[in-house]
């Protein structure tokens, strides 16, 4: 980058040039002056008697004259080019001024931390929302032509994803104060603004393939087959995972299920409304007018999609339930040996009180885990494995290894997963700074699921504030019918985009390029 000083040395070798041919201008002048200033004084001379010096005096006098009128010339002369000078310096201020003090602006100025900030925020959630809805459609297009026909495609979708993980890694360390100049911060903002760019266009250059390869626009039967299919047996399974969803409450307590609780209640909301959608891809495919049909078709895919993320996680919920529990005693073992490892050892050279304190703490938890595993009661398994590992993990030699590894990974696993299903069926109400832990966790989990775990219920928090503070995207009359139809979750759930636009394959600028036709 140039820097200032050296932008500015253009601009003052010009300046000490015109200096430096006015101060050449002016000595000529003065010059002049010298040289016509005796002829000037000729009358003050004495007089003279003979004819010769009265011929000289002639002679002067004619000189004089001549002195008298080109004095007059230079000094007009002289007066111009002042006048231009000034008139030129003047100008070349006028336009490197952008206030009356006469402050220069800078060659290229960059905008505020503030707004780059911002933009970089947008941008994340644009470039996360569009793989989201890409991969969605790309599982529907593979499951009709198989691996082979999207393998191209699914590389586009791989490498916009790296950068999108790269984006969020940056804004991670953004968040944390990394860097701290200021310079440097807007750099790392427009790095995030970039990656992100990249990603979208990454999926642009791919969404015309796959157009090409659906070819939904010449006829949806097909894919509205298959659609259709999937739509069946998510239907059926609503009813399965409501009565799990009432065996899971009895088992291990209202606590245990609130992650997941409604969530059978929204995926019908999404099949309510791909009911509709695949209803008017029919009629419209019955009536040759492909393109709405096509359109008509996307939406009930997205809303088919999500659909499956909400019945599978009450599913994957109850296996996650089921393993903590047959967990939490073994983790109570090993995290007793744990602390009386750490009673005898002084190894991380932790201060005596600080190392009092920690022992006294997982003392306390553990006890209080044990009692409320005694008394038969239902009780939250995973909260309880997750109390263990934390109390015991600043003690632990290895917080990795064994039965406490073991525990802090499924963990992990299961809170990303949960906080990923929440941000992916809310998209449309979930920000920037929710999606960053998520993809941090989610980076996190193979190196430090402790971490991991911390990360991904704080992005949880996060994304339920969003939709909280975000409400109903739909009020009043619409609103009641904006439910009946299933459109209010729909809009939550980001398959339709602001203007009423069917999210499809491809980056923010291409994956609303689709109107949504009015039904």
């Amino acid at each position: 980058m140039t820097s200032s000083l050296i932008r500015g040395r253009p601009r003052r070798a010009a300046a000490h040039i015109s200096a430096r041919v006015l101060h050449t201008v002016l000595g000529a002048l003065i010059g002049l002056v010298w040289l016509v200033l005796p002829g000037m004084t000729i009358e003050h001379r004495a007089p003279v008697a003979d004819g010769r010096a009265q011929a000289a005096v002639a002679q002067d006098e004619e000189g004089s004259s001549a002195a008298d009128l080109a004095l007059p010339l230079v000094a007009v002369g002289a007066a111009v080019v002042v006048a231009g000078y000034t008139y030129v310096r003047r100008t070349r201020r006028a336009r490197t001024r952008t206030t009356p003090g006469g402050v220069p602006a800078p060659a290229s100025a960059a905008p505020p931390l503030a707004e780059l900030d911002e933009q970089a925020k947008v941008l994340l959630v644009a470039a996360d929302d569009s793989v989201r809805t890409s991969r969605e459609e790309l599982a529907f297009v593979e499951a009709r032509f198989g691996e082979g026909a999207v393998a191209s495609t699914v590389l586009a979708l791989r490498s916009a994803e790296a950068e999108l993980r790269a984006a969020f890694r940056m804004r991670q360390q953004y968040d944390d104060g990394v860097p701290e100049e200021a310079a440097a911060r807007q750099h790392a903002l427009a790095g995030i603004v970039g990656r992100c760019e990249e990603a979208g266009r990454r999926l642009d250059e791919a969404a015309a393939g796959v157009d090409q390869l659906r070819g939904l626009e010449q006829g949806a039967g097909e894919a509205l087959g298959l659609a259709e299919t999937r739509f069946r047996a998510l239907t059926g399974r609503t009813r399965a995972v409501d009565a799990l969803l009432a065996d899971l409450t009895a088992r291990y307590g209202p606590a245990a299920v609130a992650a997941v609780t409604g969530y059978a209640e929204q995926a019908r909301d999404r099949l309510v409304f791909a009911t509709l959608r695949l209803n008017q891809a029919r009629q419209a495919g019955d009536l040759a007018v492909h393109d709405r049909a096509a359109l008509h078709l996307r939406a009930a895919e997205g809303a088919i999609a999500q659909a499956a993320v909400f019945l599978h996680g009450v599913e994957r919920l109850a296996a996650d339930l089921s393993g903590a529990a047959a967990l939490v005693p073994a983790a109570l073992t090993g995290a007793e040996a744990e602390i009386a490892r750490a009673q005898r050892s002084a190894r991380a050279q932790v201060p005596v009180g600080e190392l009092r304190a920690r022992l006294v703490h997982a003392d306390n938890v553990l006890a209080f885990v044990r009692d409320e595993v005694a008394r038969g009661a239902p009780y939250d398994p995973l909260d309880a494995l997750r109390r263990i590992v934390r109390a015991v993990a600043p003690l632990a030699a290895e917080p990795t290894a064994g039965v406490l590894g073991a525990a802090a990974a499924l963990l992990g696993r299961a809170a990303v997963a949960g906080a990923d299903d929440f941000v992916a069926t809310h998209r449309g109400a979930v920000g920037a700074a929710a999606r960053t832990r998520l993809a941090e966790a989610a980076r996190l989990l193979g190196e430090d699921p402790v971490a991991a775990d911390v990360l991904a219920v704080e992005a949880r928090d996060l994304a339920e504030q969003d939709v909280r503070v975000h409400g109903n995207p739909v009020a009043g009359a619409a609103g009641a019918a904006g439910h009946e139809s299933g459109g209010a979750g729909a809009v939550l759930g980001g398959i339709l985009l602001d203007g009423g636009a069917a999210a499809s394959f491809g980056g923010p600028r291409g994956r609303g390029r689709r109107a949504y036709p009015s039904a």
